[in-house]
């Protein structure tokens, strides 16, 4: 399949020679700081710049000496999949200094380093600024002082400044999403999943308390992935009586039956005075109200450490090489920039208006104005703060507004991590609009079956964490059935349709727009979630259920790759699902480190497989001791797997030997990722609201009259936006033999892939930013915060 017509710059254009670059961790480490460290090195190398390392942050810089060390290729293998940061990080107080900033300065010039890559927090990246503004009068300094000659003035007259975010609290302004924040979000619900189940046999209440001294991120999104009985944040402090309030609910949650309560309390947590809400006062809490059997967990450093998220590791990869496109893009005008996720769309935006705006964060905190400061946090926590109100506390029957509509959610295709996070969170917003809510079991199937019954707040309980589809899925499509799924819908005077799942829930939706003409009942609101570990959804680019798949394949890849650790010089074939479409192979190798992945969408011939073979032959005869090659399963009918081994260890005699493996089912099973979770969560309520509006809006003479295209919907995320597209609309986008988008978005990442692994290549940067400015003013429409 021919790849979209785009702008692409080669990287003649944008060469690094003659250019030095160097790259420091600092502050606290975050997981996922080693795949940004490795993308600058391979990417500075590759576009002909000579790249450093500075050891221990900005104390290496100060120190000089060994701390500054030219990295190569081969000194960034294997650093893919360990946590932390390889190349130390520390807090050097001495960079504070005029001094010492004269002695860092003096360190640069001596190896020629005028670019400088930051990976750190808000203050690591102030104190790079200001190093970049002292600059020319540091180098007149050095001058004055003879340490350094007159001509060096003049050669090295500016020093440019990119900075990444490395933090897992997510607390820095401009990103939806930091470094090591996602792997951060692996432990913590690691740790609830497993609280979960010893709190359930004893009948006890936890509280966990999480990092975040000033911003209530992790605290927050946690509760949101686990359905948190109550949540305490800094940014959000409880309204005065907040302790009645919340043992009245924990009272109400175990008289429904409910066997636990969880809370989770920011480390950072106020009330709205300003004094410290701590976990050991919440537990005494619980016990003098209720006498509930309660215990407190603190999961302290735990969560800074572990292998990163398959997330974070893209988001690295893809950072650090953005990183290296700003520094050769800029001049001595340009502003240091910081390098920035929005959506699922890579933007830089000027450093000091991000560090100003998160100083902003903390001044309407300590001015008790809290409001203002969700607001300035961004729209992705003030849409997960809002999320979380809606289904975490309902409201009485009394308060629910009654609005006499039933909307039916089922699951259709294969199951997918995140699916019953989906269902759990349409329930609940459903019935806080006032709607009555059906489930319908094992698909289309189960619909014409009449297997549709009431499901109620309770009952969708405890969903959040549980992988495949509770309620059942199959990939029978309605059209042989339509009369009979009438009927059903007739008899239930079912007003509104809520699909979750892949290319068959899709297809199922275009099905019954195009049965509307026969039957009226289908003239209703109809939205479909993209819920597919494949990502084959046309009109959406990330689907529930793909982010856990792509780290069962990343965590497999690890241990693979480990198992060879020691031994001679190995490659393994990994084959990956997925069917037609390439996405869990190619973004699966991105964050696997694969040297070469198989895919439908880029065909391959005997030569490209032969100079794969070759280009793996010449780095097994370096340093390089282990290959990773992805195959997705539909790559091509006659290159089997069988046939790429058999091939590989043919040709590879004498340099490594190959091994094989085929993943399965393995990517389909599995708790969700909080990803998952939250986006499955977060879009299925939006899609509520939706239904909710156009109910209202089609409601006529007593009944509810829906026949537009924009009636017929699916959800998905479009670069940095969630958008209702109508199904009819998406037909000409998509493949249906292949059951594929025909346009899709992380072909561009599979040449990132590549450079990575020291191909030559060309890469598309028509993405690639100009500089963009913080969004202080943000339309509602427009909120497409779905990285959580």
């Amino acid at each position: 399949m021919a790849q979209p017509d785009t702008k692409k710059i080669f990287f003649e254009n944008l060469s690094g020679t003659g250019k030095a670059i160097a790259v420091l961790t600092s502050g606290g480490d975050a997981q996922g700081m080693n795949a940004a460290v490795r993308a600058v090195v391979r990417m500075g190398l590759y576009v002909g710049a000579k790249v450093y390392f500075i050891h221990e942050g900005y104390q290496g810089m100060v120190d000089g000496g060994e701390n500054i060390e030219e990295a190569s290729w081969e000194s960034v293998s294997s650093m893919l999949q360990v946590g932390g940061t390889v190349i130390g990080s520390a807090r050097c107080k001495e960079f504070r200094s005029h001094e010492g900033r004269l002695k860092a300065a003096h360190n640069l010039v001596l190896q020629g380093i005028t670019n400088l890559c930051v990976i750190g927090g808000d203050g690591s990246l102030t104190g790079a600024n200001l190093f970049r503004e002292e600059w020319s009068g540091l180098l007149t300094e050095l001058v004055d002082q003879g340490l350094i000659e007159a001509d060096a003035v003049q050669k090295y007259s500016a020093l440019h400044i990119v900075g990444m975010v490395g933090s897992i609290d997510n607390d820095f302004c401009g990103t939806d999403m930091t470094i090591g924040t996602d792997s951060a979000l692996h432990r913590i619900i690691e740790v609830v999943d497993a609280i979960m189940t010893t709190a359930q046999s004893h009948q006890r209440t936890f509280v966990l308390e999480v990092m975040g001294r000033h911003c209530g991120y992790l605290a927050l999104v946690s509760a949101l992935a686990c359905g948190a009985d109550w949540v305490l944040i800094p940014e959000m402090p409880p309204e005065d009586g907040w302790e009645d309030k919340m043992c009245q609910k924990l009272s109400a949650t175990r008289s429904r039956g409910t066997r636990l309560n969880i809370i989770i309390v920011a480390e950072g947590a106020i009330d709205r005075h300003g004094t410290p809400i701590t976990s050991g006062i919440v537990k005494d809490l619980v016990v003098k109200c209720l006498g509930f059997d309660t215990r407190v967990t603190i999961l302290g450093h735990v969560q800074r450490g572990g292998t990163p998220s398959a997330f974070d590791r893209i988001l690295a990869s893809r950072m650090g090489v953005e990183a290296v496109l700003a520094l050769l893009e800029t001049t001595a005008n340009t502003p240091a920039c910081v390098v920035s996720l929005r959506g699922n769309q890579s933007v830089r935006l000027p450093l000091m208006e991000c560090v100003q705006m998160t100083q902003e964060v903390q001044r309407a905190m300590d001015g008790k104005r809290f409001e203002e400061a969700v607001k300035l946090r961004g729209r992705s926590f003030e849409n997960n703060l809002r999320t979380y109100k809606l289904l975490a506390h309902r409201k009485p029957e009394s308060e629910l507004p009654v609005s006499n509509f039933n909307v039916a959610v089922l699951n259709v295709g294969a199951p997918a991590a995140g699916m019953n996070a989906a269902v759990r969170s349409a329930v609940r917003v459903g019935i806080s609009e006032g709607h009555k809510m059906f489930a319908v079991s094992d698909g289309f199937e189960g619909f014409y079956k009449g297997q549709i019954r009431e499901i109620k707040w309770a009952d969708v309980g405890g969903w959040t964490g549980q992988g495949g589809s509770l309620l059942g899925t199959k990939r029978t499509l309605p059209a042989k059935h339509v009369e009979k799924i009438a009927e059903q819908m007739r008899m239930n005077n079912i007003n509104a349709l809520l699909i979750v799942g892949g290319f068959e829930a899709f297809e199922s939706l275009l099905q019954l727009y195009e049965a509307r003409t026969t039957y009226e009942e289908f003239c209703i609101p109809m939205c479909m979630l993209p819920a597919t570990i494949s990502n084959n959804v046309p009109g959406t680019d990330l689907s529930i259920g793909a982010d856990t798949a792509l780290n069962a394949i990343v965590e497999t890849c690890d241990r693979i790759k480990q198992s060879a650790s020691g031994t001679k010089r190995r490659v393994f074939i990994i084959e990956t699902m997925g069917g037609y479409c390439g996405y869990l192979a190619s973004v699966g190798g991105l964050a696997a480190g694969a040297d070469a992945a198989y895919i439908y969408e880029e065909p391959f011939d005997i030569k490209d497989l032969q100079a794969n073979v070759e280009h793996l032959t010449e780095k097994m005869k370096t340093s390089i001791q282990r290959g990773l090659v992805l195959r997705n399963e539909n790559c091509n009918e006659n290159y089997t797997t069988d046939f790429i081994y058999q091939l590989y260890s043919e040709e590879g005699k004498g340099v490594f030997d190959s091994r094989k493996n085929v993943l399965g089912h393995m990517q389909q099973g599995g708790a969700p990722s909080p990803f998952d979770r939250n986006f499955g969560t977060k879009i299925s309520a939006k899609a509520m609201q939706w239904v909710t509006k156009k109910l209202t809006e089609t409601f006529r003479q007593g009944r509810v009259f829906a026949n537009t295209e924009d009636s017929c919907c699916l959800l998905g995320m479009r670069r940095r936006a969630l958008v209702f597209q109508p199904v009819v609309q998406l037909k000409d986008e998509t493949d249906f033999v292949h059951r594929i988008p025909k346009e899709q978005w992380w072909l561009k990442l599979r040449p990132l892939m590549k450079i990575l692994a020291k191909y030559k290549t060309s890469y598309d940067v028509s993405d690639s930013g100009q500089l963009e400015h913080v969004i202080r003013n943000r339309p509602k429409e427009s909120d497409g915060s779905v990285a959580m």
